[in-house]
């Protein structure tokens, strides 16, 4: 008897084991794929900005160095502008030579009465994660470090940062600057963000200004007749045991690190036309920042791809015609504009449908489309709908994705000439009348 209840037991904790195995355990979706050992953590698909995971990625910390994304914004708009140019000289005031005099900051090794380029210094701060180099092109761009942060602070509630708080432009404590932290901010502050900042930060940067990764790919550069090397180990190519980091496509972005940041990363990386971009925040090491920011890319790259989904000319059948009023014909046929894409997890694909919302703005009282009009007119949007169990929202507004393409005409209809509106017009009114007596009499009886 005890040896048949030993038998029941061990063959229903074999079923119970190939049940979690097959179904998996019944944690959240992202538990079950993929673990990520940082404070905070978020992957985002940098064309639709499709948030892929996310773990806490609201909670605010202090960035380090990530930080200088905001500055290199801020230069490389400056640039764009036409205020500063690449080739424009400055030389390095008492403060920023402090900093890069002093060892225990990042420093490339700045001297006073010297003229530096705008790109030797957005070098030093892209690749090397430079201090010095930082608050001289801050000074450069706004008159002084007090003023570049006010811009900071501005540049994230325009770009919709949910979190954020700019103390300087270098990602330091205020604190340690020996009390040089700009004016106007405290001098016990810090710099803040959730790495759902982090992420909209950096989606800006590299679709605003692209050629930010055409510095930040560099595995090395030459500064003062030195050779330094990038602190992101995840580029391919990083020279000696730094290589094992690199990663296949991988191109940016900002590492962090201070004693209360813990170690911080920002990357992104292309491959087969898809780009994502990865924030880990207070992770425990230097290489556990690149080992977890792999895991979220490999989780990206491995079970997302973008896909069409719906091809231009796509036609949804209870949106398919639209009538059209004052017309030579009376009804026109819709479409989708655009092929409909988007980044879509394997085995998703038969999750997603297209809502067609016609435009109340394109038709009359009655609905229809009057005459006359051309191929191509618009008169709604084409929706994506997701109806499978895992929500994915959009980076911007936290609110589940919405991708949309334009529903047009497949054709033209030219307006009916005079003696056909007129008959039309003859036809409604006596058919109004006799409804009206249809009814009348149906009252009666």
């Amino acid at each position: 008897m005890k040896e048949r209840l030993r038998a029941s037991w061990a063959l229903g904790m074999v079923l119970v084991l190939c049940m979690i195995t097959v179904f998996g355990s019944p944690e959240s979706t992202y538990a079950a794929t993929v673990d990520i050992k940082a404070d905070s953590a978020i992957l985002v698909d940098a064309d639709s900005g499709k948030i892929l995971y996310e773990k806490d990625s609201d909670l605010t910390l202090p960035p380090a160095s990530m930080a200088k994304m905001m500055t290199e914004y801020l230069v490389l708009e400056a640039i764009n502008s036409g205020e500063i140019s690449w080739e424009d000289t400055t030389q390095i005031s008492n403060y920023p030579y402090s900093i890069s005099a002093n060892s225990t900051f990042s420093g490339v090794g700045l001297t006073q009465n010297q003229d530096y380029t705008v790109r030797e210094l957005y070098e030093a701060m892209a690749i090397n994660s430079d201090n010095g180099t930082s608050i001289a092109l801050a000074e450069l761009v706004a008159g002084s470090e007090g003023e570049f942060v006010k811009r900071m602070n501005e540049k994230a509630e325009e770009l919709g940062m949910p979190d954020y708080q700019f103390v300087n432009a270098t990602g330091l404590e205020n604190k340690d600057l020996s009390g040089n932290h700009p004016e106007g901010t405290d001098p016990d502050g810090t710099n803040l963000l959730s790495a759902r900042s982090a992420a909209i930060l950096a989606y800006h940067l590299v679709n605003d200004f692209p050629e930010a990764l055409e510095i930040s790919s560099m595995t090395s550069f030459t500064f003062g007749g030195k050779e330094i090397n990038n602190y992101n180990w995840m580029l391919p190519g990083m020279p000696g045991y730094l290589a094992d980091f690199g990663y296949e496509g991988l191109d940016g972005l900002k590492t962090g690190f201070t004693d209360l940041a813990g170690f911080c990363f920002t990357g992104t990386a292309e491959r087969n036309g898809q780009r994502l971009i990865s924030v880990v925040m207070k992770t425990n090491s230097e290489e556990a920042r690149f080992e977890e920011t792999k895991k979220l890319l490999d989780y990206g790259f491995e079970q997302f791809e973008q896909k069409e989904l719906f091809p231009a000319g796509h036609q949804v059948d209870q949106n398919s015609t639209v009538k059209v009023s004052k017309g030579k014909e009376s009804s026109v046929e819709l479409e989708t504009a655009a092929p409909i894409t988007a980044p879509v997890k394997k085995g998703e694909e038969k999750q997603y449908e297209v809502k067609v919302n016609l435009s109340k703005e394109a038709l009359d009282k009655s609905g229809n489309l009057e005459a006359p009009f051309e191929k191509g007119e618009k008169v709604g949007t084409a929706e994506l709908v997701y109806n499978g169990e895992q929500s994915y929202d959009d980076l911007q507004t936290g609110e589940p994705l919405r991708t949309e393409v334009d529903v047009v005409t497949t054709s033209g209809v030219e307006k009916a000439n005079w003696f056909m509106l007129t008959i039309g017009a003859v036809g409604d009114f006596f058919g109004d009348i006799f409804n009206n007596a249809v009814n009348m009499v149906n009252g009666w009886f």
